[in-house]
């Protein structure tokens, strides 16, 4: 079984050719539906009563519900805007709402979970909920600069907690203090995590084991017109992957690294989470297989 741990929200996504109000998203929420495509998750996290019907009836239809709390108060809400290139984010607002104060509890059905990511998400409660998972055989974790700058020496504690962790370049630089990405991989695995995977957007991502690096390019798009939730769909397409497989052989590692790139692939294409929702299985197979063309030689 697997699990997602993490934010549920209500975005304002703000692009130079379209603003998004009001729009499901939450990085557990991408990382889950993601997933769903292969292992259907159980989701724990937390939503306010403000949430929307259809929003929860999107999240019964992809995921497990028995860990989402309905809490009184409003649901978490961010609000970002993208540059012209669509490769730098500004976050203009967030409220933490009921996120703020959401003691997590692991509902008795998933701690049989074999398979655990950890979303963004306050590090210190990550390294606590990860303990109440009774026979976890692969964990990851991602991070986010505002942890980093609020809670570095808890990331990295989390980061030792986990087989994995998910970080983007940008963050990798910040948190290792080095702008080598090498150096920054073996600096995290060095706090105890096994394997680092490092997101470079477009330019897809780095996997690093022992002495191992292997890179996996991103899918080649010509039209991307919102990148939230990217890496998230990444992440939760990685690990839906090898729960599918229940497998954390290097091979099945690095086939799931490309399913996290078509995964992300998908999110691009279309605003919010409407890239992922209205996906079939089929239109992932074709992708794998014509990103297996495009990287043999």
């Amino acid at each position: 079984m697997l699990t997602v741990f993490g934010s549920v929200a209500i975005d304002t996504i703000r692009t130079p050719s379209r603003v998004i109000k009001n729009a499901l998203g939450g990085a557990a929420t991408y990382a889950a539906v993601s997933a769903s495509f292969f292992q259907k998750p159980g989701l724990i996290a937390v939503v306010g009563h403000d949430f929307p019907k259809k929003y929860q009836e999107i999240l019964n239809k992809f995921v497990d519900i028995r860990g989402v709390v309905h809490a009184n108060g409003k649901t978490f809400r961010y609000d970002g805007s993208y540059d012209l290139t669509l490769s730098s984010r500004t976050t203009n607002k967030t409220e933490l709402n009921v996120l703020g104060d959401f003691k997590p509890i692991v509902p008795k059905e998933y701690r049989k979970s074999e398979f655990v990511y950890l979303a963004n998400n306050d590090p210190a409660q990550n390294t606590k909920i990860i303990k109440e998972f009774d026979r976890v055989k692969f964990s990851m974790c991602d991070t986010i600069d505002f942890w980093i700058s609020t809670k570095r020496n808890d990331v990295i504690k989390m980061m030792g907690a986990v087989d994995s962790v998910v970080i983007n370049d940008e963050e990798a630089k910040l948190l290792t203090k080095t702008h080598n990405l090498i150096k920054a991989a073996k600096k995290i695995m060095e706090w105890g995590t096994r394997f680092v995977i490092i997101k470079k957007g477009e330019h897809g991502s780095l996997l690093f084991y022992d002495d191992i690096v292997f890179p996996s390019p991103a899918f080649s798009l010509e039209n991307i017109v919102d990148p939230t939730g990217a890496g998230d769909s990444f992440a939760g397409g990685m690990i839906g992957y090898m729960a599918s497989k229940n497998s954390t052989k290097l091979s099945a590692i690095r086939e799931a690294v490309v399913y996290g790139n078509v995964m992300g692939s998908f999110a691009v294409e279309k605003y919010g989470i409407a890239g992922l929702v209205k996906l079939s299985k089929s239109q992932i197979q074709n992708r794998f297989r014509h990103y297996r063309k495009m990287v043999n030689f």
